[in-house]
C-alpha cells in the first residue's frame, strides 16, 4: 500500500481542539471499518500506519482529564493515568510494545497531534516571538502557547520522535527539532503572519516560502555585496547632508536604511515576474534617499534645491514646493528588464497621496490593457508606522483592493516603523501590537523584519512581490528600524524617549552591523566598505559642486500621455470655450443607443416609462432633460474616442433617481448598460465604497495619469464633499502650482434649497471659491442641459486641463423650464459662462439687472413674469471661476439706461456666492461706467446653519429674498406666501 501523509491536508479542519481520547476512539473505528470515517482522518491514520521507516518506539502517553475520555465514550476508571515524575526529575516514560497494537497507534497518532497543534500555534503565533526590535525594547518573553509543555510535552518526551507525515518536510522529528525548526522559521529577523487569510493556497504559498528545515535566507556573494553597497549609499546619503545643510530639515532615512535596496528589489524581482511600471508614493522621511538612491534623480538637481532653486525653469511658474514633497520619474533597468517608475508629489497631510497612487496605478493598467492580469503596474506604498495605524485613508484605500473598477491587483506596503510617531509612543499612539494590524481585516500577509537585517528586509520584500503577483492581493511588509533623530533633524528626541534615544546614541548604523557580519562571513574585507564609502563620497562632492551651477532646462510635465497637451497659452484662453456641438447624425444615434432596450433584457416597468419619455425628446425635439443632456455629452465623448469614467455612491441610478445609466434585469439582475455600446471610447459608471476622501483621491490619480478619459467623481449629496477636504485643497486646487501636475478631474456635487433641512443643502461653493486664483480650476452652477452639454464636452476639447467644480441641480433635474432643445447640442454651439433671460426686455428698456446662479433664477423668472415685470433682466452666471468679465462688460455697457444691480442668491450672505463675486461686479460695473454704484446683496441673512429644517420658514425666506431681488414688497410677499 502506498505511504500517504499530511501533505495536501488542511490540519486546522482535520484535527483543530479534537482531544487524544478521541483520536482513539477514532482509530478504532477506523480499523474496523477504514470507510467510516471522514476521509482525511483515513488519509492520516493510513500514513501513520504504513510508515515503516518510523523510529522506536517510546511511551506516547498524555495526562488526559476524565471529561476528555467519557466525552470520547470511554471508562475513566479502565485507563492507565500518566506516569508521575520521579524525584529529582521528569518522568520516566514507561516502556511500550512496538506500534503494531491499535492502542500504540492511536496513541503515536495523540503525539502527532499535538505536534500539530504546536506547529498551528507557530505559524499563528510565532511572530510575536521574533527577533524585531533592532534596539532591543520591545523584546518579549516567548508566549506561553508556544511552550512545548503548553502542549503537553514534558521535558523527557521532547526528544522522541512524532510522525509528522510531511509537514515541515519531515516524515518524523523530534518535539526539539520540531521546535528548532519552527522557531528559526517564525521567530528570527521575520515574522510571518499570514493565517487570518482564509485562502488556502495563499497560506500554502507562504509556509513553502517561510518554513521548513533549510529554510534559511540565503543570496549569493553578489548579492550580498550589492545590498551592502546601498545600505552604504543611503547611510552615506544622510551623513552628506547632514554635514553640508546642518539642522535643515530633510527628513532623513537614518535609521532605516535597509529601505534602499528592498526597493530596488521589488524593481529587480517584479520585472522578472512581469511588472513594467511602479507607481510609489511616500510621505517625507527617506523621501530624498528614495529620489536619488532609487529614482535616480540627480543628485545636482536636489542639492540645486537645497540651495533654494527651482526644479523647473524660471519661466514655468508655480509656487513650487519643498523638495521633500516632490516627485519624479525614470526608468530602470535590471537584468535587461526595462520598468518605468514614478513617485507621486505629496503633500505633509501623512498618507493622503495613497489612494492618488491607486488611482493612477488603475488607469495605467486600463490603458496597458492590464485590468484582467494586473500583472505590468504595481502600486507600492511605503508608510511611517504611527500613520498606518492612525489614518483613516489607510483603511479606505485597503477596502479598494477587492472591488470592482477599483482594484489594483494588489498593492505592496512598506512601513518604515521608527517605533515612534513624532513623538508619541506606539503604547499611546494604537491599541493594537502592530501599526499594520489594520490590514488583516482585507487578509492581507504581514511580514514583520528587523530593519538592522538588510538581507531579511530584502527577503522579506522578494516574497512581497512574488505573493502579489501569484495572487493579486495587497500584502505588508513591517519594517521595524529606529529614527535617528527627531521628527525632522533639528528636533530633540530626548524630551519625550529619552531611554530610547539613549539606546539610539550608541546602536551602531546598518552598514556597520552589516559589513561586519559579510566580513565574519568571509564575503567581504574592511577595504571593500571604505572603498565603497570613500567612492560614493567622491561621487557626492562633485554633484555637489555640479549643483551650484545648474539649471533647469526643462518643466517636467507635458509628456507621454500629455503630449499635446499645454498650459493656458494666456488667462484668456483658460476662460473662453470651444465649440463643442455635435453633427445630426451622431445626435440621432445616441438617441436610438439610449432609447432602444435589448431584446430578451425585463427592465423595471417605471424605467420604461422614463426611456418613453426619453423617444418623446428626441421624435419632438424638444423637453431635452439633464440626465439626456448628460448622457449625450457622455455618448458623443466615446464616440470621439475619448474615455468617460464616472464614480460616486449611487452613480449608476442617480442619487435622485434620474441617471439610468445601468438598465437591471428585473428576473436575473443582469446588467445593461447603454453607453458602453458606443465604438472607439469606454465607459464605466460605478458605484462606489462610501468613501468621499478616497474615492476622490482615486478619482483624482486617474485623472492625473490619463487626461484623454473624462473623470468625474460625483457626491451622493454636495455637502458630502467636506469629508474629502484634504483631497480639495492639497491635490485639486494646487496640485498644478505646487507640482507642475495638470489635471482635469470633474466634481458633482448635487446642490439646491429645497426646503429639506441644512444638510445637502449646500455643495458649500464658498469653499472652493475661495481656493480660487490665477486660473486654477473651474466652479461652475449650470442651469439647462445643453449648456452641462457643452461643459462636459468643453473639458476634453481644449488643449488644457482643469479641475472642474459643478454645482449641480436636485430639482431641476425634473423642472419644467430646465430643459433644451436639439438645435442647443449642434453645429457650432457652445458652454455660455453667461446666459440671457429668455423673456428679457429690450437693453435700453432695463433699469434692474439681477445677476444670480443655479436654482434660484427659475423662481426670480417666475416671480418676475407673474408680477409682469418689463424693467428687470435676469441674467445668469454659470461659470464662477473664472468669473466672466469681459461678456458681463459687454452687457452692461448695452444697458444704457440701468440703475441697479443686484446679486441674487439662495445661500446666506456668509456662503454661497456673494462675498467673491462682489468686487468683480463692481470691477465690471466700473468697466462699463457706471461707478460709482455697487451692486445690491438680495438672499438670507448670515448663518451658522447652511439651511432651515422648516419647510414654511424656508418658503418664507426664499419668497423673501425673491421679492427684495425684483424690488417687490418684501413684506406682502412673505405675508401672501404664508397664506398659501
Amino acid at each position: 500500500m502506498k505511504t500517504m501523509g499530511y501533505e495536501g491536508l488542511d490540519f486546522e479542519q482535520i484535527a483543530g481542539g479534537v482531544s487524544p481520547a478521541f483520536i482513539e476512539t477514532l482509530y478504532r473505528r477506523y480499523k474496523a471499518d477504514p470507510t467510516g470515517i471522514e476521509p482525511q482522518w483515513q488519509q492520516f491514520f493510513e500514513g501513520l500506519e504504513n510508515s515503516a521507516s518510523g523510529p522506536s518506539w517510546a511511551n506516547p502517553r498524555w495526562p488526559l482529564s476524565d471529561t476528555d475520555a467519557l466525552t470520547a465514550g470511554l471508562d475513566p476508571t479502565q485507563m492507565e493515568p500518566a506516569p508521575k515524575p520521579a524525584k529529582g526529575g521528569a518522568a520516566k516514560p514507561a516502556p511500550v510494545p512496538a506500534p503494531s497494537s491499535e492502542a500504540d497507534i492511536a496513541k503515536a497518532a495523540g503525539d502527532s497531534i499535538r505536534a500539530m497543534l504546536l506547529i498551528r500555534t507557530y505559524r499563528v503565533r510565532g511572530h510575536l516571538a521574533a527577533d524585531l526590535d533592532p534596539l532591543g525594547l520591545a523584546r518579549q518573553n516567548l508566549p506561553e502557547d508556544l511552550r512545548t509543555e503548553y502542549h503537553g510535552f514534558a521535558d523527557t518526551e521532547i526528544d522522541r520522535p512524532v510522525y509528522l507525515g510531511g509537514v515541515l518536510g519531515l516524515q518524523w522529528a523530534t518535539v526539539r527539532e520540531i521546535v528548532d525548526i519552527l522557531r528559526a522559521n517564525y521567530c528570527g529577523k521575520v515574522g510571518l503572519e499570514y493565517m487570518h487569510i482564509a485562502d488556502v493556497a495563499e497560506r500554502r504559498f507562504l509556509q513553502e516560502r517561510m518554513e521548513g528545515k533549510d529554510k534559511e535566507i540565503t543570496f549569493t556573494p553578489d548579492g550580498k555585496k550589492a545590498i551592502l553597497t546601498k545600505v552604504i549609499e543611503a547611510e552615506q546619503w544622510e551623513k552628506f547632508l547632514g554635514k553640508k545643510y546642518v539642522g535643515t530639515k530633510r527628513f532623513g532615512l537614518d535609521g532605516g536604511e535597509s529601505m534602499i535596496p528592498a526597493m530596488e528589489s521589488i524593481i529587480k524581482y517584479g520585472g522578472q515576474l512581469g511588472v513594467r511600471e511602479i507607481v510609489y508614493g511616500m510621505a517625507h522621511r527617506g523621501r530624498l534617499n528614495m529620489l536619488t538612491n532609487v529614482m535616480e534623480k540627480p543628485y545636482r538637481v536636489l542639492f540645486h534645491e537645497f540651495a533654494g532653486g527651482s526644479a523647473n525653469p524660471e519661466d514655468v511658474g508655480g509656487s513650487g514646493d519643498v523638495k521633500y514633497h516632490l516627485g519624479t520619474s525614470t526608468d530602470r533597468e535590471f537584468d535587461g528588464i526595462k520598468v518605468h517608475m514614478s513617485l507621486v508629489a505629496n503633500p505633509s497631510h501623512l498618507e493622503a497621496v495613497n489612494p492618488v497612487v491607486l488611482g493612477k496605478s488603475r488607469a495605467l493598467q486600463t490603458l496597458r490593457s492590464d485590468l484582467e492580469e494586473h500583472e505590468q503596474v504595481l502600486p507600492v506604498l511605503i508608510h511611517g508606522d504611527a500613520a498606518f495605524a492612525g489614518q483613516g485613508i489607510v483603511w479606505e484605500c485597503l477596502g479598494f483592493s477587492g472591488i470592482r473598477g477599483y482594484n489594483t491587483g494588489g498593492c505592496v506596503h512598506f512601513v518604515i516603523n521608527n517605533q515612534v510617531g513624532f513623538t508619541t509612543s506606539p503604547q499611546f499612539a494604537r491599541s493594537s501590537p502592530y501599526p499594520s494590524d489594520v490590514a488583516k481585516g482585507v487578509q492581507a500577509p504581514i511580514l514583520h523584519v528587523n530593519g538592522d537585517d538588510p538581507e531579511a528586509v530584502t527577503f522579506a520584500t522578494k516574497v512581497a512581490i512574488e505573493f502579489r503577483q501569484k495572487f493579486k492581493r495587497d500584502v505588508v511588509i513591517d519594517m521595524w528600524c529606529y529614527r535617528r533623530f527627531g521628527h525632522n533633524e533639528g528636533d530633540e528626541p530626548s524630551f519625550t524617549q529619552p531611554l530610547m534615544y539613549a539606546k539610539i546614541k550608541g546602536h551602531p548604523g546598518v552598514s556597520e552591523i552589516y559589513g561586519k557580519r559579510l566580513i565574519a562571513e568571509g564575503v567581504i574585507d574592511q577595504a571593500f566598505v571604505d572603498e565603497k564609502t570613500n567612492q560614493y563620497n567622491t561621487l557626492l562632492e562633485g554633484e555637489f559642486e555640479a549643483g551650484k551651477s545648474y539649471s533647469p532646462n526643462k518643466a517636467d510635465w507635458f509628456a507621454g500621455r500629455w503630449s499635446g497637451l499645454s498650459a493656458p497659452a494666456d488667462p484668456e484662453s483658460a476662460r473662453r470655450s470651444v465649440d463643442t456641438g455635435i453633427e445630426q447624425k451622431l445626435f440621432d444615434g445616441l438617441g436610438r443607443t439610449l432609447t432602444t432596450v435589448p431584446e430578451g433584457h425585463e427592465i423595471h416597468k417605471t424605467l420604461g416609462r422614463v426611456i418613453e419619455a426619453k423617444r418623446e425628446m428626441f421624435r419632438s425635439g424638444a423637453n431635452f432633460d439633464w440626465a439626456t443632456g448628460e448622457a449625450l455629452a457622455f455618448g458623443s465623448l466615446l464616440s470621439e474616442g475619448f474615455g468617460v469614467r464616472l464614480s460616486g455612491q449611487d452613480s449608476g441610478r442617480g442619487t435622485f433617481s434620474q441617471r439610468h445609466a445601468v438598465w437591471v434585469d428585473q428576473k436575473t439582475e443582469a446588467k445593461y448598460v447603454p453607453l458602453t455600446t458606443i465604438p472607439h471610447g469606454s465607459f464605466e459608471v460605478l458605484d462606489s465604497p462610501l468613501s468621499e476622501y478616497g474615492v476622490l483621491g482615486f478619482e483624482y490619480g486617474y485623472a492625473l495619469a490619463d487626461p484623454k478619459a473624462l473623470v468625474l467623481w460625483e457626491a451622493q449629496f454636495g455637502d458630502f464633499v467636506n469629508g474629502a477636504q484634504i483631497m480639495i485643497d492639497q491635490f485639486i486646487a494646487s496640485g498644478e502650482s505646487k507640482w507642475l501636475r495638470a489635471n482635469g478631474l470633474v466634481m458633482l456635487l448635487p446642490h439646491g434649497y429645497e426646503g429639506q433641512g441644512p444638510e445637502h443643502s449646500s455643495a458649500r461653493p464658498e469653499r472652493f471659491l475661495q481656493l480660487c486664483a490665477g486660473d486654477n480650476m473651474q466652479v461652475a452652477n449650470v442651469t439647462t442641459p445643453a449648456n452641462y452639454f457643452h461643459l462636459l464636452r468643453r473639458q476634453m476639447h481644449r488643449n488644457f486641463r482643469k479641475p472642474l467644480v459643478l454645482m449641480t441641480p436636485k430639482s431641476l433635474l425634473r423642472h419644467k423650464l430646465a430643459v433644451s432643445k436639439t438645435e442647443d447640442f449642434l453645429g457650432n454651439s457652445h458652454f455660455h459662462r453667461l446666459l440671457s433671460d429668455p423673456k428679457a426686455p429690450m437693453d435700453g428698456e432695463v433699469r434692474r439687472l439681477v445677476l444670480c446662479t443655479g436654482k434660484v433664477a427659475y423662481d426670480l423668472l417666475e416671480a418676475r413674469d407673474a408680477a409682469g415685470d418689463q424693467n428687470t433682466a435676469i441674467v445668469r452666471v454659470e461659470q464662477l471661476y473664472p468669473f466672466p468679465g469681459e461678456p458681463l462688460v459687454e452687457r452692461l455697457k448695452r444697458m444704457t439706461n440701468l440703475e441697479e444691480v443686484v446679486w441674487a442668491q439662495e445661500e446666506p450672505k456668509n456662503n454661497g456666492y456673494w462675498t467673491f463675486v462682489e468686487p468683480f461686479i463692481g470691477a465690471c460695473m466700473v468697466e462699463a461706467g457706471i461707478a460709482p454704484q455697487r451692486p445690491r446683496y438680495a438672499g438670507r441673512a448670515a448663518a451658522a446653519s447652511p439651511a432651515t429644517g422648516l419647510m414654511k420658514r424656508h418658503q418664507t425666506e426664499q419668497a423673501a429674498l425673491v421679492a427684495d431681488a425684483l424690488g417687490h414688497n418684501v413684506r406682502e410677499e412673505i405675508r401672501r406666501t404664508r397664506k398659501n
